[in-house]
């Protein structure tokens, strides 16, 4: 069979590297094509489009952009024309990939959603688009089957796929020194993967550090981020450094972490680091968003937990100030600790009741191409 399959962030092309190993295991004679990053194409995937040519953030960035937008659309339809998959699988990117599934399912091909758009949040009207033109979705978050439910569409929830990449990353490497060869302890800065957002919240990330000399404070480095974007910014600091690829190795080793919104606060949560979330963005952007995001966190541990286990600080909280007295608490607080890991648990076997969800989503989508090839 032929896969095409389309991703835009990073966090897609993690759980899209792994959806490929196992499609690979499921069809001996996989041909798989994908807009995605590094870790697609190792799994063997012929990569067309990098995600770092396609992530635009926010309501400005994506009208600044949408020039860019329409030629990759353009392009996108041509190349699957060409290649001409059995099935195209969508993961998440909702902007870019639910005009994609409508174009698809017009043209005839078949279309599966992995890792469905955040449509619980905003712009739930694209449930009806979904409906229509997506043949099956398979969704990671345990609410998410009840909310497609309430709206009559059946969906699969396959299980969260980093709960096994961590677990997976645990038994398999050994990280005595792996991360940084400190004495200190250490807290780790995870400021995302694009220049607009690391611009935003790095700097205020690292003024912490002159609060917490006894630490040492390390950067998680953006995937095909050059050293000298972010050498810039931490020159001024003596207790800070930078590491790139190996996010997981420095989660695995952090006292605390403080952490942008989005994948990076699951992966946190999953190694049991405590955490404060980050996020700031553009004003105008916010000030929309604020008005239509319907959802009560910012976070996905809260967002999953539905209560906060994690402290979000947004927009006009996120100050250097406040960060200090959360990473204080964190640190020197007991009972806090104790609860937050207390919460982790917890949430580690709600995300684990669905299974393994790559190869859960890999047999899901090889059965549904072999009950309804022609």
């Amino acid at each position: 069979m032929k896969y095409y399959i389309i991703a835009g962030e990073a966090s897609g092309d993690l759980h899209g590297s792994n959806l490929i190993k196992h499609l690979h295991e499921q069809d001996q004679h996989a041909d798989i094509r994908c807009w995605g990053g590094d870790m697609m194409q190792q799994q063997g995937a012929a990569l067309v489009k990098h995600y770092r040519e396609l992530a635009f953030m926010g309501f400005v960035e994506v009208v600044k952009n949408l020039r860019t937008i329409f030629k990759n659309l353009k392009f996108c339809k041509e190349d699957i024309n060409a290649y001409k998959p059995d099935v195209v699988i969508f993961i998440d990117y909702p902007g870019f990939n639910i005009r994609m599934a409508k174009w698809a399912k017009e043209q005839g091909y078949k279309t599966i959603y992995y890792i469905s758009p955040q449509v619980w949040a905003w712009k739930e009207n694209r449930v009806k688009t979904i409906k229509l033109y997506v043949d099956k979705m398979l969704v990671i978050l345990p609410f998410e089957k009840e909310f497609y439910r309430n709206w009559n569409y059946k969906v699969d929830y396959v299980g969260h796929p980093l709960v096994e990449v961590v677990e997976a990353f645990k038994k398999t490497n050994d990280h005595e020194g792996s991360a940084q060869p400190s004495t200190k302890k250490i807290i780790a800065l995870l400021p995302g993967s694009r220049k607009q957002e690391i611009n935003v919240k790095l700097p205020i990330m690292l003024e912490v550090s002159k609060a917490f000399p006894q630490y040492e404070f390390v950067v998680a480095k953006a995937p095909g981020m050059e050293d000298e974007f972010y050498n810039s910014f931490l020159q001024p600091y003596n207790n800070v450094s930078a590491l790139g690829g190996k996010t997981y190795d420095l989660l695995n080793k952090a006292t605390a972490a403080l952490v942008t919104s989005g994948t990076a606060t699951l992966e946190a949560a999953l190694f049991g680091v405590p955490e404060v979330v980050c996020y700031k963005g553009n004003k105008i952007s916010f000030a929309i968003a604020k008005r239509i995001v319907k959802i009560k966190y910012i976070s996905l541990v809260n967002l999953i937990m539905d209560k906060q286990v994690v402290t979000e600080l947004i927009q006009d909280d996120l100050t250097s100030a406040n960060c200090v007295r959360e990473l204080k608490d964190l640190l020197e607080n007991p009972v806090r600790q104790q609860q937050l890991q207390s919460d982790y648990s917890a949430l580690k076997t709600l995300l684990s009741q669905g299974g393994h969800a790559s190869s859960n989503a890999a047999k899901i989508i090889v059965d549904f191409l072999k009950t309804t090839s022609r």
